[in-house]
């Protein structure tokens, strides 16, 4: 069998192949050195022409496109929040050391085109010479980017600048620098919002990264994929911005006027302004003061001097911004004072505790509990009808008025207007109230009673401004909001946010009562000052003693709504400490109400009031 199977092999591979093989064998041995070698040669001579082009098509390989974060407008379509197409300037240190004949015309183009300092960029290739991606800049303009291009064109006279590039990226900035800070918000690093919209709409706001793919150069055969970046939407707000610009003229102008009065000239401690469309909820413009540039949110200098910022520390400092980015409007609680004395009447006339022709005799203080509870006017206001207790601001009529509800129905009432409760405000931060207002088991007879002329009881601005739109709009309690539309990136509707009627607090007829009282508060009470010639406004002015009681401070406001008939806007001022003698006065924030609805009233198309002849004559006819 062996023999067989010698004679088998034999004959399979005969002496002429068996030759063949050893050739072809020798021949691949042969072709494998001398790849080896080329190899070789070409890592020795080209290593780092080669070792580009293989880096330079990872780099690009996956490069994101950053997306556009969308704008936020005022109801009229102006931008007040915006990003801006910038670039960032990379500088791939390996490829300008490639050659010695590249580093100082780069270096050179830095320096005089981009406003590089030159100690840094040899600082860089010192300690990181083979970086490829090195961050020298930020921020770079469009224009900046144009002439650039043209140097990167310019093959004759810049031929030997290698390793520049330009990122592309976005900067947010916002136009009106200061203007509705509180309500806009900023962002910080990562498109994430702080504050305001930018916070609450966060996520609507920001849209998706694209991708670029592969490499392609003149002489290059890859293909190129891009997934073109997804922008975010455009938040469209209910802001006017000529509405939000005169009220924070007005604010502005006010403490400015009043510095040299108010302790250490520093001005109010907060003075903030609501505007309200009482028909649908709409805050039209929210300002507070102090406020901060939104495009540097954390400079401090309008403020402080520099001496005083260089002894604070890094957590003084950050208090100090917390306070400055809060939104007063929002955020804060306080004790509202008299603005609170028509929800107590409303209440009354709604239940039927109240008929509009009770009568009340004043003398300045009353007995409650253990306590002698005084009249803003502690002489006395004499006898009061309902309507001239609201006109006065008489504190024994509110007082007796409570009583007469009780403190269940006071109560049940204070929560059916939203006070105790989040509004649900389209903002962040609101302030809660929630566990600050007594219950009907823990209010004894002088709480009920300071409750009722609106002490010993926390209120947030937007609580108190929504549910007053209730009372003079006809009892319909809207969600107040400052968005009314989202937008995609080319202006096309894809959200509406209509408003949200959440309750009924009162009948139109005890709105109507209500208004007739606080109309006489402007025409013949404490709000006198807060008149506009031409228009008939109602509303209410607020004292509110700060606590530790006796302390002097004390927090004024004003609430005011025009036309009398079926109301357009309400307006809200509220000075936190006015911080000057004889603080415990209203007409500070009346004379600044008015000075604001003087201007805005006009701007709205509010109507004035029909002349009594005229009236008469139309009737007559």
């Amino acid at each position: 069998m062996a023999k067989k199977k010698t004679n088998f092999f034999k004959k399979k591979f005969s002496k002429l192949m068996q030759k063949k093989l050893v050739m072809l064998f020798m021949a691949i041995i042969l072709a494998f050195v001398f790849l080896v070698g080329r190899i070789t040669y070409i890592n020795a001579s080209s290593g780092d022409k080669y070792t580009k082009t293989v880096l330079d098509q990872q780099q690009y390989d996956s490069r994101i496109i950053p997306f556009k974060r969308g704008d936020i407008v005022d109801r009229n379509g102006t931008k007040i929040a915006t990003s801006e197409r910038v670039y960032n300037v990379i500088l791939d240190v390996k490829v300008m050391l490639s050659n010695e004949d590249y580093v100082e015309p780069t270096i050179e183009v830095l320096k005089s085109c981009f406003e590089i300092d030159e100690e840094e960029i040899r600082t860089l290739i010192k300690e990181n010479p083979s970086g490829r991606y090195n961050v020298l800049k930020k921020g770079v303009s469009y224009e900046k980017a144009l002439e650039f291009r043209e140097i990167e064109e310019d093959e004759k006279k810049y031929s030997n600048v290698k390793g520049i590039w330009l990122e592309e990226d976005y900067v947010r900035t916002y136009p009106y620098q200061t203007l509705a800070c509180d309500v806009v918000g900023f962002t910080v690093d990562g498109n994430v919002g702080s504050n305001g919209i930018e916070a609450s709409y966060n996520s609507v706001l920001n849209g998706t990264d694209g991708r670029e793919y592969g490499y392609l150069d003149a002489g290059s055969s890859f293909e190129r994929t891009v997934k073109e970046p997804e922008n975010g939407s455009t938040v469209v707000s209910t802001i006017d911005l000529q509405v939000q610009s005169i009220v924070e003229k007005h604010v502005l102008a006010f403490n400015e006027a009043h510095k040299n009065e108010f302790a250490e000239g520093e001005g109010s401690k907060n003075t903030a302004v609501v505007v309200m469309n009482p028909q649908n909820g709409e805050i039209l413009a929210e300002a507070s003061y102090p406020n901060y540039d939104l495009n540097h949110p954390r400079d401090l200098s309008a403020y402080y001097t520099e001496e005083e910022l260089e002894a604070m520390g890094d957590e003084e400092k950050l208090d100090v911004l917390n306070n400055l980015w809060n939104n007063f409007c929002v955020s804060d609680t306080y004790e509202p004072g008299s603005t609170f004395k028509p929800f107590t009447i409303a209440a009354g006339l709604e239940n039927g505790t109240l008929t509009g022709e009770e009568g009340y005799m004043c003398g300045g203080v009353l007995h409650v509990g253990d306590h002698d509870i005084h009249c803003s006017n502690r002489k006395g206001h004499g006898p009061q009808t309902l309507k001239q207790s609201l006109e006065n601001s008489c504190n024994v009529a509110l007082m007796e008025i409570g009583e007469s509800l009780g403190a269940e129905e006071f109560c049940r009432y204070q929560k059916l207007f939203g006070f105790g409760e989040y509004t649900g405000i389209d903002l962040p931060g609101e302030g809660s109230t929630e566990g600050l207002l007594y219950t009907p088991e823990n209010m004894d007879a002088a709480s009920l009673a300071t409750n009722a002329f609106g002490q010993n009881f926390n209120v947030t601005m937007t609580q108190l401004a929504a549910s007053f739109c209730s009372l003079v709009n006809g009892g319909d309690y809207y969600k107040p909001h400052v968005v009314k539309q989202i937008q995609d990136e080319n202006g096309n509707v894809t959200e509406t946010k209509d408003p949200v009627l959440l309750k009924k607090t009162i009948s139109k007829e005890s709105s109507d009562l209500i208004k007739d009282y606080m109309l006489g508060v402007v025409q013949e009470g404490t709000g006198a000052s807060a008149g506009v010639e031409g228009y008939d406004i109602g509303g209410k002015t607020g004292t509110a003693e700060k606590l530790p009681r006796g302390n002097g401070k004390y927090l004024v406001s004003f609430i005011g709504y025009a036309p009398q008939e079926n109301p357009e806007v309400v307006v809200y001022v509220v000075v936190d400490e006015p911080n000057v003698a004889g603080q415990a006065s209203s007409t500070y924030a009346t004379e600044l109400a008015s000075d604001i609805m003087e201007e805005i009233f006009p701007y709205l198309g509010v109507p004035k009031a029909v002349p009594a002849d005229a009236a008469e004559g139309a009737v007559t006819n």
